[in-house]
């Protein structure tokens, strides 16, 4: 039996991915259906944030969701954000900052705080926004260069 289409709007462009098992999470769909190796995969249990995508323009974790339960809805992933003025901003102050070090959890930084940044843009309190990121872990650094991406890109906004 062939597994049903799923119709999904991925960084903009909208699509029907056949043959996607009802198990199938949309990290996997992602990455080894379409490519977009920018999702990273890090615990598989919601635990690191390192697989964050955008759905429906807020922060989702990409290895809780099963890509059915998408249908009909829009993905953003990191390469999606080109061209975006809030990810751009974003992107350019972790850049800035220095808050790339080995870079494996920094796509998920950069779209969780851009959902946060498109939803309330600078008006969201620092210390908000730090304790919205607090399921993002990096396991290479202090986070002191994250705190700063997070509080300069706020500022770009402003």
């Amino acid at each position: 039996m062939t597994e049903p289409s799923v119709h999904l709007t991925i960084n903009g462009r909208s699509m029907a991915i056949a043959g996607v098992p009802p198990e199938e999470r949309l990290l996997d769909t992602l990455r080894w259906r379409l490519g977009l190796k920018g999702t990273k995969e890090g615990c598989r249990t919601g635990g690191c944030g390192a697989c964050t995508v955008l759905r429906d323009d807020r922060p989702a974790l990409s290895c809780l969701t099963l890509t059915h339960d998408a249908e009909g809805t829009s993905i953003t992933t990191i390469e999606g954000l080109e061209g975006d003025p809030v990810g751009e901003k974003v992107r350019a102050a972790f850049d800035a900052a220095g808050a790339l070090q080995c870079g494996y959890c920094t796509p998920g930084f950069v779209m969780a705080l851009t959902g946060l940044l498109r939803e309330g843009g600078s008006s969201i309190p620092l210390g908000e926004l730090l304790e919205d990121l607090g399921g993002n872990l990096c396991r290479c650094t202090g986070y002191a260069a994250i705190v700063r991406a997070v509080r300069s890109a706020r500022e770009a906004l402003a």
